[in-house]
Order: structure tokens, then sequence, then C-alpha cells
């Protein structure tokens, strides 16, 4: 590759991830030291984890300059501490991988050579996944129901383990609700997107912390970027209505024609039942949306840092020693040029 090498931010989400994160960094260091043309760096963002993670990547940050740790102040979810990384990342690429080996660093570069054919957006797609059964089957349901409400494209697998460009790194970080998805935000800002084949491999440690109660909570976070669901209820509602209108008519015709015909109690109570369960399913919908808007008009926040390694916390600039005086009065000078404040 001519020129000056491309810049790759990788971002890796961490919680409990005390015993592999560092395997994963040295392993991602490792592969492109054995690719010309590109250099890395690395935010990784520590999710309020019940270990010590968040030491592992201070230890990280001491050893390679290359290496930003974030501390959240509580545990946000993936999708919100993927937002905290992208609004630091400043590489040229950003790739988004798992800090559990699972996304596997050997397979880094087989994103990057796809994606420097000239797309926005690639996912690694698994051939074969080392997941469970459960996580399996929310995996393929959220790939149709993705591809329904989100517009993904119907030839396009998502994954965990995606690299974007800045360009579209620089419209993501632009949304400010307090409930992310990262991929749905991808589908609306491109469709120039496309799939590699990847090795899936077994989580080394532990188990996935995603639970059914965790990914409906994710599922749910889809209505944030369409209306679909309210479109459907809309439709619903219309059939089940003339639905009712026809029965009534034809109640009242069967009436008329043989008045000695008793009504039914039970058909009267499975209507009864039935429509009283659409309502209460339009309800929760329309409800669900009501309160998306209370929280984001509440300012809610995707996350909140609590300190951070080689960084500055509120701008984002890679912290560094200050080694002369001619340094210390420049970074003076820049400082009050930044707060309007007249150097003396």
């Amino acid at each position: 590759m001519e020129g000056n090498p491309k810049l790759v931010s990788v971002i890796i989400p961490c919680y409990n991830s005390e015993a592999t994160i560092e395997k994963v960094v040295t392993m991602v260091m490792d592969e492109f030291d054995r690719h010309e043309g590109y250099i890395c760096n690395f935010y990784l963002v520590n999710d309020y984890s019940k270990d010590d993670t968040f030491g592992a990547i201070r230890r990280l940050g001491e050893r390679y300059p290359s290496v930003h740790g974030i501390n959240l102040m509580r545990n946000f979810g993936q999708h919100n501490a993927l937002m905290a990384g992208l609004n630091y990342a400043d590489g040229d690429y950003v790739l988004g991988m798992d800090d559990d080996m699972q996304t596997h660093p050997s397979q880094v570069f087989r994103l990057l050579d796809k994606i420097s054919e000239g797309y926005d957006l690639v996912y690694g797609q698994y051939g074969a996944k080392k997941n469970g059964f459960v996580k399996n089957l929310t995996s393929k349901f959220n790939e149709v129901t993705s591809r329904v409400l989100l517009g993904r494209p119907k030839d396009i697998v998502s994954s965990n383990f995606w690299v974007i460009t800045r360009a579209v790194r620089d419209e993501v970080i632009r949304y400010r609700n307090f409930n992310p998805y990262v991929d749905g935000l991808f589908y609306r800002t491109t469709t120039n997107i496309a799939n590699v084949m990847v090795e899936h491999h077994k989580r080394e440690v532990g188990t996935s912390n995603y639970t059914l109660a965790k990914l409906a909570r994710l599922w749910v976070s889809y209505f944030n970027y369409t209306v679909l669901p309210l479109r459907i209820s809309f439709i619903f509602g219309i059939l089940f209505s003339l639905v009712g209108f026809v029965a009534a008519v034809v109640t009242i015709v069967r009436k008329l024609i043989d008045p000695s015909m008793t009504m039914g109690w039970t058909s009267t109570m499975c209507c009864l039942l039935i429509f009283s369960g659409l309502i209460m399913l339009i309800l929760g919908v329309i409800g669900e949306y009501i309160g998306k808007i209370i929280l984001s008009i509440n300012d809610t926040p995707q996350y909140i840092v609590r300190e951070t390694v080689n960084l500055d916390r509120r701008s984002g600039r890679k912290t560094r020693p200050v080694h002369d005086t001619a340094e210390k009065k420049e970074n003076a000078r820049e400082l009050a040029e930044n707060t309007g404040e007249k150097l003396l």
C-alpha cells in the first residue's frame, strides 16, 4: 500500500474480560505487525465489569501508548459501550470486535482487505457458529426482524465483527438517543455493505453475558429506527374492525331469519378476549414509543465516563507528557484560544 499507512481504530466493549483482553490486544497488534500499510490503536470500553477488567486495561495503557481505556460509571450495554468508543475513535477505519476471542484477531485483515475494495461497511460472516442453541436461535430471529424493521439488505448478514470507514463513523456519532443500536445506525447511513467469511472461534473463558431479557431489550431498541410496529398495529386495527363488522351483520341477519336462535356466551367471550388482547398489544406498542420519547426528552445519557486511560475524558484527545517549557507555552496558548481567554 502506497503513501501513509491507514490508521485502524479497534473498539472493544469489555465486560468481565480480565482474563482475555490482554491476549486479544496483543494478538491484534501481532497481526498489524505482519501487514504493511496499516497501523492500529485501541479503544477499550469497560462496561462496569464485576472483575478487574479496567485494571487490565490500565496496565495495557501503561505498556502501550496506542491503547486507550474508557471506564463507564455503570453497565450501559454493549451498543452503548460501542458508541462510547466510536465517539473517541480517530482512525481512517474503525473495527468493532469482542473481548472473548470469538471474533478472532487472525481474521481482522479479511475485513480490512474487503473494505479496501471501496465498501463503507463490511461484516464478518461466520460459516459455523460456536454459540449455544438459544444464542443461535435468537441470532436467526434478529436476522429476520432486522431485515423487516431496519431495512437491512436481504443478502447481508450482520455480526458483532465489523469494520466501517471514517465517514460512516462521523455520521453514526451524531446520534444522541439513550438507546442506540449500532447496526440500525449503519443501515440508515449506507447501503454500500459487504460480507466476508471469517472463522468463528469458541469463547475461551466464561459464558455469554447476554440473557434472554437482555436480548429482548436489545430487540426493543429496533423501535428507535422504525415506525413499522405502529403501522402494523393500525393495519390490525382496521382488519379486526372489519371482521367484527362483518360478524355483527351476519349475526343480525341470522337473528332476523331465525328469531329463536340463541346467542352464544362462549363466542362472545372469545371475541372479547381477542379484541381486548389486541387493544392491549397496540397500547403496549404505543406506550413503548411514548416511553422512549420521554427518556429522550429527559436527556438520558448513552453512557457516562468515570475515568480514562491515555485520553482526556472530556475532549477525547490523547494525553501525553509535556517535555519542555516551549511545549507547555504552546499548550497554554491553545487552551486560551479554545476558552476565549487572552494570553498576557
